[in-house]
């Protein structure tokens, strides 16, 4: 008897063509591969102050700050279609868009907003970003545990919020498209407590993508929420690779496994891919509304007198630190306002370098043979930090500044700096939100002067401050703003504005639509971005 083999050959065909449509399927699938340095520990954002990529991927916000142009955003709707602001600026009225599908199938509803802010001043969260909130009111007796509620936050009905703060706060709404300021499910949070963001499961938002899979200190990845409100993003997953060495990452981006190349993560990169000619056609690069600054600390002598700390001033050539540490991508800044913030004033008198005038003022100062200077190095950190200091040591020797560079840990220097103590030191600082708030008030202001150890304590300085945060004509309260940078960089020499830097990216040519955030962060939507 004879055995037909058309069945089995027709079986074999068959898993074959399936075979091959799921091979095609997984060839088309629109996945966008990206790095970052470090684990973020958590996605949720109440927890983290500076690992954004998560929250701005996975939540969305009441309002949304977006790239407009280079180094520009501007506020538009988020989970918010619409607010309305009282006369006296004191209660914003948020209006929620109907349908919108947390990643759990639950509606976004003003309950949600409620309980995610009332959740960040709750004690026990013991939120690291609770000062978003500061000026709402009864947020203090929250935070301090002595109400189980924060009577400034109400749910109206379904669908609206109402916000009531203890003075106008002109930031406010600036403000609430921060990271920081993501909205959660009530439902889905609750029960989680401290559990919530730290795994796919534990993790839900109402935003364009879903955290599918997290393996700590390897890699995250991201699927696409197909029922986002705005419609489903044009990327089907995102692959974020945790890496941490900056030859790694280069020898990965060019052997085709990274999709973006992020050159804030490997600065000495720069010349390479804009000499390549593979790769120059493939940059893409903005303003970030950031700035390099050096603090300088006013109850250390000498620097209690103004003409020792405008000499420190002018014994810095910035622009040689520009071009040496940073290959001149970058713009000297000469404010508090770096290019970007609102507010700025392109026209800001500039700081000269002056190694000999420097002289001439630590001589008037009383100190004819120069000073004695330490600057604090925090011990484990990029060496970019190291490579300006020592810099600056050999340059300020010119203008009579015999400066010590001291290593110190992160845990201690934190605490030091929070009490007033620490020596002056360089950072960089970009905007969470854009506004000059984020910027004076965080050094300038009464507390923040202190807990930065700058100790700029100028009484009309904080009067002022509180006044600008307070003023609702936005001409007015820029024309203020500017008037303080001056008092702050030139009458008081308060601090030594650097230089802002150009963000770098390089992408492979696959990738479409990619627009380099305004803030300066590597965090970013990528809501909009396609790849070929």
């Amino acid at each position: 008897m004879k055995h037909s083999h058309r069945p089995l050959i027709a079986l074999i065909l068959c898993f074959a063509f399936f075979c091959l449509l799921a091979a095609t399927a997984h060839a088309r699938e629109k996945v966008l591969r990206i790095p970052y340095p470090e684990d973020p520990k958590t996605a949720d954002c109440q927890m983290n102050t500076d690992s954004y990529t998560l929250p701005l991927n996975v939540f969305d916000r009441l309002v949304e700050a977006i790239t407009v142009s280079p180094g520009k955003s501007k506020l538009v709707p988020g989970l918010a279609e619409s607010w309305d602001i009282s006369a006296d600026g004191k209660v914003y009225t948020f209006h929620l868009r109907r349908g919108v599908l947390f990643h759990n199938g639950e509606e976004l509803t003003a309950d949600d907003v409620v309980y995610t802010f009332d959740r960040m001043l709750n004690p026990a969260t013991k939120a690291l970003n609770s000062d978003i909130l500061t000026f709402v009111d009864g947020a203090q007796e929250r935070l301090d545990g002595k109400a189980d509620s924060t009577k400034g936050l109400k749910a109206l009905d379904t669908y609206t919020v109402r916000i009531s703060l203890i003075e106008p706060y002109a930031p406010f709404i600036a403000v609430l498209a921060s990271p920081q300021a993501s909205i959660f499910n009530r439902k889905f949070t609750e029960p989680l407590g401290s559990q919530f963001g730290l795994s796919p499961e534990t993790t839900c938002g109402t935003g364009p993508f879903i955290l599918k899979k997290y393996v700590l200190n390897d890699y995250q990845t991201l699927i696409a929420n197909d029922k986002y409100y705005k419609g489903r993003p044009k990327l089907d997953k995102i692959f974020i690779r945790v890496v941490a060495d900056s030859e790694t990452l280069r020898l990965l981006f060019e052997n085709d496994e990274l999709d973006t190349f992020d050159c804030d993560y490997a600065i000495s990169q720069l010349p390479y891919f804009y000499e390549s000619p593979k790769w120059r056609d493939h940059i893409k690069s903005g303003p970030r509304v950031g700035i390099f600054y050096y603090s300088i600390n006013q109850t250390i002598k000498p620097f209690d007198d103004v003409r020792v700390r405008k000499a420190f001033q002018m014994a810095i050539d910035r622009q040689k630190i520009l071009d040496k540490r940073f290959y001149g991508k970058g713009k000297l800044e000469n404010g508090v306002m770096p290019q970007g913030l609102i507010c700025y004033n392109p026209d800001q008198q500039p700081l000269a370098y002056n190694p000999e005038k420097a002289k001439k003022l630590l001589a008037e100062a009383g100190y004819p043979n120069g000073v004695d200077m330490t600057i604090v190095q925090v011990s484990g950190w990029s060496s970019k930090w190291v490579d300006i200091n020592e810099i600056v040591q050999a340059m300020a020797m010119q203008a009579g500044f015999n400066i010590t560079i001291k290593q110190i840990d992160e845990a201690a220097y934190y605490a030091t700096r929070k009490t007033g103590a620490v020596e002056s030191y360089t950072q960089s600082w970009s905007a969470d939100f854009n506004d000059p708030d984020n910027f004076f008030y965080t050094f300038f202001a009464e507390r923040g002067t202190v807990a930065r150890s700058f100790n700029n304590m100028n009484t009309a300085m904080f009067e002022a401050l509180d006044k600008a945060r307070m003023m609702t004509n936005p001409e007015e309260r820029c024309a203020l703003y500017r008037d303080l940078e001056k008092v702050i960089v030139h009458e008081d020499a308060a601090w030594v504005p650097m230089f802002s830097l150009d963000h770098t990216y390089v992408v492979q040519p696959r990738v479409k639509n990619f627009v380099v955030p305004w803030n300066g962060w590597s965090d970013m939507s990528y809501y909009q971005m396609e790849v070929e």
